[in-house]
């Protein structure tokens, strides 16, 4: 039986992840342009890690989402989509807002998002496993 989360289809998976990468391309061009030369370095490098890390696991969706289609009704592919969509939002998403508002605090959730990256390439590998 398949759970809650395996609910997801692979068009939104894959549709997720270009958008995910629409917006990490736009979000590394607009900061080697427009805050460039308003942040400090530290916070430009948070911002770059940020857009890497979106990139990264947009192209992790994108693969997940080739794999629904190819391995349709495998157990665990819609879990680490999750996995991967919760951590691009938290790591990323706390990363642009620190690196926005130089609120240190935001910096909490960053580990919070990197565990949500870490489960999704542990649940995608369980999943090839089965």
């Amino acid at each position: 039986m398949h759970g809650i989360l395996d609910h997801m289809t692979a068009r939104a998976v894959l549709v997720l992840a270009c958008v995910l990468m629409f917006v990490a391309v736009a979000a590394g061009a607009f900061g080697a342009h427009a805050l460039k030369s308003r942040l400090a370095p530290e916070m430009l490098s948070a911002w770059q890690t940020g857009v890497q890390y979106q990139a990264w696991h947009a192209l992790a969706l994108a693969l997940v989402g080739v794999l629904m289609v190819q391995m349709p009704g495998r157990s665990g592919l819609g879990a680490a989509a999750w996995c991967f969509l919760a951590g691009i939002a938290l790591f990323c998403g706390s990363l642009y807002a620190l690196a926005l508002t130089g609120t240190r605090g935001v910096g909490a959730i960053t580990p919070v998002g990197g565990i949500g990256f870490l489960a999704g390439w542990a649940v995608l590998a369980i999943a090839l496993l089965r």
